[in-house]
């Protein structure tokens, strides 16, 4: 099925890991990555829940609704630049806002999350879709939104788990990875791609890698992206 062209676009130290706080020395040039995010000019851009939770105002949605809400695609608008894609299988997150740095929000739930749940996000203008019973089915979420709302191309910036689970399933397309000239240095700190342990020993079906381009940036930072191909 028809979905957005799915380039995973990271940051990472020397040893391929991801937290900033724990590289040395300090990153030098913190824009650079947003600089690099605009310039590949997508249609959206997703991360997981752990990501998502980071940019949330509110502590919770109210335990129970007045009403229930059927389980099907509600778009507080269908009307943005870019859209901000937060995968949140059971409805955990309480945004408290509509948008991310003017991005509307869209999650990605599944059909079990609760009528409270649903009522919260309407009443924070967040829009939401679902992608599977109890668990997020990627494949179809990007399906959806390749059909819903025309997004064609699609950075993915999540942490290494929801990286790792889009890798796996071989929908991703590209990666764009920014090596600054910094070290982490410290075992099981979050990598690029990471798993879950139940998916640790599962192989990514990942045949070819081709870099298509490789530019040398400020302060010794090197910014590589390579085409995939996926069985």
């Amino acid at each position: 099925m028809p979905k957005p062209h799915l380039i995973c676009h990271m940051a990472a130290s020397i040893d391929g890991r991801i937290l900033p706080s724990r590289w040395r020395p300090d990153r030098p040039f913190p824009a650079l990555y947003e600089t690099l995010h605009d310039r590949l000019g997508g249609d959206a851009w997703i991360v997981g829940r752990v990501t998502g939770q980071e940019f949330a105002r509110a502590d919770r949605y109210p335990e129970a609704a007045t009403e229930t809400f059927p389980r099907e695609p509600w778009f507080a608008t269908r009307e943005a630049a870019a859209w901000g894609v937060v995968l949140d299988a059971h409805g955990k997150i309480a945004w408290g806002r509509a948008d991310i740095g003017g991005d509307p929000i869209l999650v990605v739930l599944t059909r079990q999350v609760s009528d409270a749940c649903l009522a919260g996000l309407r009443a924070d203008g967040v829009s939401y879709v679902f992608a599977g019973e109890s668990e997020i089915d990627l494949g179809l979420a990007l399906e959806i939104l390749d059909r819903e709302l025309g997004i064609r191309r699609l950075l993915l910036e999540g942490g290494g788990v929801i990286n790792g689970a889009f890798l796996r399933a071989g929908l991703i397309d590209e990666v764009s990875l920014i090596v600054w000239p910094v070290i982490d240095g410290a075992a099981g700190a979050p990598s690029v791609f990471d798993s879950s342990p139940a998916d640790a020993d599962a192989v990514a079906p990942l045949t070819g890698m081709t870099l298509s381009a490789c530019e040398t940036l400020e302060g010794g930072a090197v910014w590589l992206r390579y085409a995939l191909t996926a069985a």
